[in-house]
């Protein structure tokens, strides 16, 4: 901007050109604010539109008879492909639902968290105290181990593949020791607790006897608990070994000789010759399409809102 200052009344003229300038700034951000509420209320609205919309497609709409499916697939833990939260809602729609015969968790999983495992273990036993009528079998496919068949054993039967892989009755804990490491290159540990065993098992300080002593107690618990519920499980039908609850794992043929397993069979086998429903309906909760559609949309949505801030000039 730029005024002649040798003419008469220049300064009314800037001092008007500049309230006009700063009169269209205001009105430009207010334009730039409202298009972002408007943009913001249309983007809840999308979200809104699509989970409703996923939800009432999940819905059972009849009551024709079926087999309940819950698929356990993966590791079991809170931030892994099995949450126990994810699979307890699945299980408490298989069982309220009026045309479900059964329900069948057909199992494909190295194991987990002990505590997700033992939380969808007792919400199985829970419903089927509250059903009596809707029988559980657990189907494995290639791998029912440690949490996984942690889970299998809160069913009436598990049926297997002859070439599955089953059992790992046992609970571990892993970790790594850096202290050669840090000597060679010269890294010195500095760590300030209170508590004595605050530092437990630090892997960047040597290996304290008395915290693996602590630990091996630990994991022992844990390990008694797992053993009991098993046996709680499986009953009388298990023949037992010292080597059963090792840690080793069988194959689905040697695994119902041992009473780990009740026999050979596939979803599709159970569904027709026990449940007497051919039908399978899968009531396993997975992230459909349009929630990763919305987040998707929300992650664009929170770009573009971001790059079109930056380049507003809010001078």
């Amino acid at each position: 901007m730029s005024e002649d200052t040798s003419q008469p009344g220049w300064e009314r003229k800037v001092i008007e050109q500049l309230a006009f300038e700063s009169l269209r700034e205001t009105r430009r951000k207010r334009r730039w604010g409202l298009f972002f509420r408007f943009l913001g209320f249309g983007y809840v609205g999308v979200l809104i539109f699509l989970v409703w919309n996923a939800q009432s497609g999940q819905r059972i709409v009849d009551g024709a008879a079926h087999t309940a499916v819950i698929s356990i697939e993966g590791a079991i833990g809170p931030q892994s492909e099995v949450k126990a939260q994810d699979t307890i809602a699945a299980l408490q729609a298989a069982f309220e639902a009026p045309g479900a015969q059964g329900v069948i968790l057909r199992i494909n999983s190295p194991g987990g968290s002990p505590v997700q495992a033992g939380m969808i273990n007792d919400e199985i036993r829970r419903l089927r105290g509250q059903h009596p009528d809707k029988p559980v079998y657990a189907v494995v496919e290639d791998v029912c181990a440690s949490g996984a068949y942690y889970v299998a054993v809160a069913a009436d039967k598990i049926f297997v593949d002859k070439a599955s892989l089953v059992g790992s009755i046992g609970v571990r804990m892993d970790g790594f020791g850096f202290t050669g490491t840090m000597e060679k290159i010269g890294v010195e540990r500095r760590s300030i607790t209170a508590g004595e065993n605050k530092n437990f098992l630090d892997p960047f300080s040597p290996q304290n006897p008395a915290h693996v002593t602590f630990a091996r107690a630990m994991l022992a618990e844990i390990h008694q608990q797992f053993i009991d519920v098993v046996r709680k499980g499986r009953g009388e039908r298990l023949k037992e070994t010292p080597e059963l609850y090792s840690g080793l794992v069988w194959s689905g043929e040697r695994s119902v000789e041992m009473g780990l397993s009740d026999g050979l069979g596939s979803v599709a086998s159970v569904a027709r010759d026990l449940t007497k429903a051919e039908k399978l309906r899968d009531y396993t909760r997975r992230e459909n399409i349009a929630e990763r559609f919305a987040k998707r949309l929300g992650a664009e949505i929170g770009s573009s809102l971001r790059s079109s801030v930056e380049q507003l000039d809010w001078r």
